[in-house]
């Protein structure tokens, strides 16, 4: 059973110009112990699925699935507090702007112990100083130099980089089961981001954290991820195991984004004008009916005005009428 488990979500937006949907038939599954990647432009609707998960609803959302399954437990049917209590012990995440998800009035090492869980075997007069110890251990992991002078700090008084290590350091200490990064390394230097990258990957491969890695770096997230699902413009495109999608893609907006790639062993590469999909992202006010990579699309044909289910073959998964697999396929009947 998966430990996540969506099921053609859709979220819709009230907007001033009508309601817009920004998510339309969004599955996704994630297994337990794996890390799977969430890939796409900026736009996308990578972030909102993240907030989706997490219940974290604006007023303006009105959401349906068919299902939205953890572990077993449909999170459609809990009521606020229960997710609540979910996201504080099972479920964490790095958000993307680390510096407006902290309480200014509050230290660094304020909100970083409070994210910390009382170790109960302890004897109570050891527990603070056991989270102090742990509060620092987890902030020289993530790379701070300087742990007891980050925690007397306040959010506005570190960088930009700080605050997101921070952030990590702090989601990673709850000991989630299920951890959505969504672009942890933004505002770091190329050496810290190697860095928590494998701080990540231990954590999944030695507590068997289970992760959801958002960016949109196909070349990232290629080296760190076991599968991979791609979204644009709020619709899924393909899903699958990350080798097989980087061997044989069968959506052509995934080969568009592979024929992307920087290739660093060519010498003239800074020389080369990458390879490019016409036109640009439609606005949510100008969606295009059916697919909606089709007035883009180098394979789009009459019938693409109708939006593709996901259809399924092997372990991949990919919504396309005009796919590159050439093998009979099959509809996914949980599409």
């Amino acid at each position: 059973m998966p430990l996540l488990d969506i099921r053609n979500l859709t979220i819709e937006l009230a907007t001033p110009h009508g309601p817009v949907r920004a998510l339309e038939r969004v599955s996704l599954t994630v297994n337990a112990g794996e890390v799977h990647g969430l890939i796409g432009e900026s736009g996308s609707g990578r972030s909102m699925l993240a907030r989706a998960i997490l219940g974290l609803y604006e007023p303006n959302w009105t959401i349906t699935a068919d299902r939205m399954m953890w572990d077993g437990q449909n999170l459609m049917d809990m009521n606020r507090q229960q997710r609540r209590s979910l996201m504080g012990e099972d479920i964490s995440m790095i958000f993307q702007d680390p510096s407006g998800s902290f309480d200014p009035a509050f230290t660094v090492g304020q909100q970083l112990l409070e994210a910390i869980p009382p170790n109960r075997k302890l004897p109570f007069w050891r527990r603070p100083q056991e989270r102090m110890y742990l509060a620092q251990k987890w902030l020289h992991k993530v790379g701070i130099k300087h742990p007891r002078k980050v925690l007397s700090s306040y959010p506005w008084e570190l960088s930009e980089g700080e605050c997101q290590k921070v952030m990590i350091a702090m989601a990673l200490a709850k000991q989630p089961r299920l951890l959505i990064a969504d672009e942890p390394t933004a505002s770091m230097e190329p050496s810290t981001q190697a860095q928590i990258y494998r701080l990540l990957t231990q954590l999944n491969q030695l507590q068997n954290v289970t992760i959801l890695l958002i960016s949109h770096e196909l070349d990232t997230l290629s080296n760190w991820c076991n599968r991979m699902t791609v979204l644009y413009c709020g619709q899924v495109m393909e899903s699958g195991p990350t080798a097989d999608l980087l061997e044989q893609p069968n959506h052509p907006y995934t080969k568009a984004l592979l024929d992307n790639m920087p290739d660093y062993t060519n010498p003239k590469i800074h020389k080369i004008l990458m390879p490019t999909l016409p036109g640009s992202v439609p606005a949510l006010q100008h969606l295009p009916i059916g697919c909606r990579l089709g007035p883009r699309c180098p394979e789009a044909r009459r019938k693409c005005v109708t939006q593709p289910l996901l259809s399924h073959y092997k372990d991949r998964y990919f919504a396309c009428h005009f796919p590159y697999q050439s093998e009979p396929i099959e509809d996914d009947p949980l599409a």
